[in-house]
């Protein structure tokens, strides 16, 4: 398994802030690691940031590593219903999400306990850049970010997206057009090999074919 290089300890320690606040999330799932029965579902999204950031930028700079992490930071406090379910209603929730993550993150970087494992503003000032996913078509660690989270989404959430009754079959291949279209080849390159369900790959299939 490819992994991502040791981070130094004040990212380690602020690492374990951010997964500290994603286990407040009130929606969990079974548990597929560590033992663990059930995890929130942040926290489990989270992981998986990672483990795809590893795929997609394995020599990753710690910074990216914790704006990864931090994608969709207490996402769950912004539902998605609380905004028209509507196509303007879904950029304008994603855009405040946006906005909210970056927002709290730095709150939460900025809190670490002690003087030595304080993170230099520089660096919390551009964890929350990412998170923005600000200048996502000249800055490459925005791009890697933005690869990893398409990524995420074909692996863990496409089969299960694809089942819910607003979404039929040419919304999910539209989804998967525009979601390629975010990728950069290296991006493209490795979804191209991953392991879907043998619906996933027939969706991608007519998507690309189109």
């Amino acid at each position: 398994m490819t992994t991502l290089p040791d981070l130094p300890a004040n990212f380690a320690a602020a690492l374990k802030l951010i997964d500290d606040a994603h286990g407040e999330d009130p929606k969990t799932l079974p548990g597929a690691e560590n033992g663990e029965e059930t995890v929130p579902n942040e926290l489990h999204y989270a992981r998986k940031m990672t483990r795809w950031l590893a795929v997609r930028c394995p020599d990753a700079s710690p910074v990216l590593q914790l704006a990864c992490r931090a994608q969709h930071f207490r996402r769950w406090e912004i539902p998605r219903d609380s905004f028209p379910m509507t196509r303007p209603g879904y950029l304008t929730w994603r855009a405040k999400q946006k906005t909210q993550a970056a927002e709290k993150i730095k709150t939460l970087l900025s809190t670490l306990p002690s003087l030595s494992l304080e993170l230099p503003t520089q660096d919390i000032e551009r964890i929350a850049a990412l998170v923005r996913k600000e200048n996502l078509s000249a800055d490459a660690e925005t791009q890697v970010l933005e690869d990893t989270a398409c990524l995420v989404f074909l692996d863990d959430q496409l089969d299960d997206f694809e089942k819910r009754e607003d979404v039929d079959e040419d919304k999910m291949i539209n989804i998967l057009r525009k979601t390629w279209a975010k990728m950069s080849p290296q991006g493209r390159e490795i979804a191209l090999g991953m392991q879907l369900s043998e619906r996933g790959q027939t969706l991608v299939g007519k998507a690309l074919a189109g």
